[in-house]
């Protein structure tokens, strides 16, 4: 597939969106990871998945899609790919988080706006307003 131009900016407003899901999604065993996506148990992972995105976006924003892989080996560290969605209102994101133990990454499949410009960068704006829009905002009480 050809990277489009405009890609890496989107993949760097879907990294910065979901950076509190993926730590919470490392709290996780990365045992459990592997054992779920090796024996398909797919609804275990859309469950977690589900539960790490609860605390920070509307209902259903954050999905898991239809997969995942496991790179594990003698050597080196795990690296867990998880397929995920992300639907904030007027666009849905089709990407494959990368999480290792200390960094983690997103890799942009495709991009479907509900109503796109003929303006990439229009677009780009516009999917970086939809994701803060998704977030729930949590306000906290002074102390009086």
């Amino acid at each position: 597939m050809n990277r489009q131009p405009h890609t890496s900016a989107r993949e760097i407003i879907v990294a910065d969106a979901i950076r509190e899901v993926v730590s919470e999604l490392r709290l996780v065993d990365v045992a459990d990871y592997v054992a779920y996506i090796r024996l398909e148990y797919f609804a275990n992972l859309s469950d977690i998945v589900d539960s790490a995105a609860e605390l920070y976006f509307m209902p259903d924003t954050l999905r898991f899609g239809h997969g995942g892989d496991v790179d594990l080996g003698w050597s080196g560290e795990p690296t867990v790919n998880l397929d995920l969605q992300l639907r904030p209102k007027g666009a849905t994101v089709y990407f494959t988080l990368n999480m290792t133990a200390l960094k983690a990454g997103v890799e942009i499949g495709y991009v479907a706006l509900d109503d796109p410009s003929p303006d990439p960068m229009e677009n780009t704006r516009f999917l970086a307003s939809a994701l803060e829009a998704s977030k729930i905002r949590r306000t906290v009480p002074l102390d009086i």
